[in-house]
């Protein structure tokens, strides 16, 4: 047996043996590594709270039934030691459980059935999420969000539950993009009952996703679980529809926390479906957005504005707001340290670091041993 199929054997029980999010599990198995990890809580040999998490289930050890069964139904369990692994998004889980988040703990692994790979569907995705009881309008302005983000060629993520869910799915698809429901149940499980043509159709084209192994029921904690896998495989997240209490609203809150860019689409004032995204726009939670332009502005990379023909076209008009403010810290004259840039600019450091080696390849930027300085454009 192989390095790599023993740790998948490894991580295909910790998944069983521990109801996600499993914290204590994450961190353990970050130190141990899967394979080590795996025998010791077969032994009980591990720290109290990782027995905590995985004393229930520490005998069902079905890792290789699970993965025989999964590749039966064209199903595959991505580790984080495969290429495919979406370990940089991922990354903001491990982050938010390091400041001490409840529930941020990352994945052991997800089951993924389609032929989509997460680490090529999560490069600048973005979430619709919304109400289950949704309204036509709701509906109807999900599903062209879809469809012109995936026609625009962005992955388009969601929950696979009925109202503005399966209508952003829909969208997708009908774009023939490519767009990946997660679930708070095993793949298997055929929930929602009434999406289960939908779940085999994006199957085709994309990817059905979760970290629940086989056979694992629905239940409503398992969705709210899941919610943070929407949000932290994603650029940003847009809330179309959602009551003032909702996992619509717990998607976006968690998106949040982990630092994404939260979006919200007004809706009529005597809607309650709306409510939810009138109150988080109105706290400061979410950005509001009408169309793909305004998304793929807010959340896009460097900022992807729409063209305005009343307005003349300058170099920087591209960039976005982070983006524009960072270039506009920067001297053609001399060179500025990173923490220099960062204070000029209002901008983190950790976020100034990201961009200027993207504003460096699109040439606004140039590094020297002093640091960065604005690029005089070219004539």
């Amino acid at each position: 047996m192989s390095e790599l199929e023993a740790e998948r054997i490894a991580r295909s029980y910790l998944l069983r043996v521990a109801e996600p999010p499993a914290p204590a599990l994450a961190v353990f198995v970050g130190e141990h590594g899967p394979v080590a990890a795996a025998e010791r809580v077969r032994r009980a040999d591990c720290p109290p709270k990782v027995r905590d998490e995985t004393a229930a289930r520490r005998a069902h050890d079905y890792a290789e039934r699970d993965l025989e069964r999964a590749a039966a139904a064209e199903t595959r369990l991505v580790i984080p030691e495969d290429d495919e692994w979406p370990a940089w998004p991922l990354l903001s889980l491990a982050i938010a459980q390091g400041r001490g988040v409840s529930g941020m703990a990352p994945p052991q692994a997800l089951w993924v059935r389609g032929p989509a790979k997460l680490d090529a569907a999560v490069d600048q995705a973005i979430a619709i999420v919304g109400a289950r009881a949704a309204t036509g309008y709701g509906e109807h302005h999900a599903a062209e969000l879809g469809y012109h983000l995936a026609s625009r060629g962005i992955p388009v993520f969601s929950g696979a539950a009925y109202g503005i869910d399966g209508a952003a799915h829909r969208g997708a698809l009908s774009a023939e993009g490519t767009t990946v429901a997660l679930l708070g149940c095993g793949i298997d499980a055929g929930y929602p009952a009434q999406h289960t043509t939908l779940l085999r159709t994006i199957a085709k084209t994309g990817a059905v996703v979760s970290e629940y192994p086989p056979g694992t029921s629905p239940a409503r904690h398992r969705f709210l679980v899941r919610n943070r896998l929407i949000a932290a495989l994603t650029e940003g997240t847009v809330v179309v529809e959602a009551g003032r209490r909702s996992g619509a609203r717990n998607t976006a809150g968690t998106a949040g926390a982990l630092g994404k860019v939260v979006m919200a689409m007004p809706g009529p004032v005597s809607s309650g479906m709306s409510a939810g995204c009138h109150a988080l726009i109105r706290e400061g939670e979410a950005t509001l957005v009408t169309s793909v332009d305004e998304i793929l502005e807010t959340a896009g990379r460097l900022g992807q504005q729409a063209a305005d023909p009343s307005k003349p076209r300058r170099r920087t008009d591209r960039l976005g707001p982070e983006a524009l403010r960072v270039h506009d810290a920067l001297s053609e004259r001399s060179a500025k340290p990173e923490e220099r840039i960062a204070a000029e600019s209002g901008i983190p450091v950790e976020r100034v670091r990201a961009l200027l080696p993207e504003l460096e390849l699109d040439d606004f930027a140039e590094r020297s041993d002093t640091g960065w300085r604005r690029r005089t454009a070219k004539t």
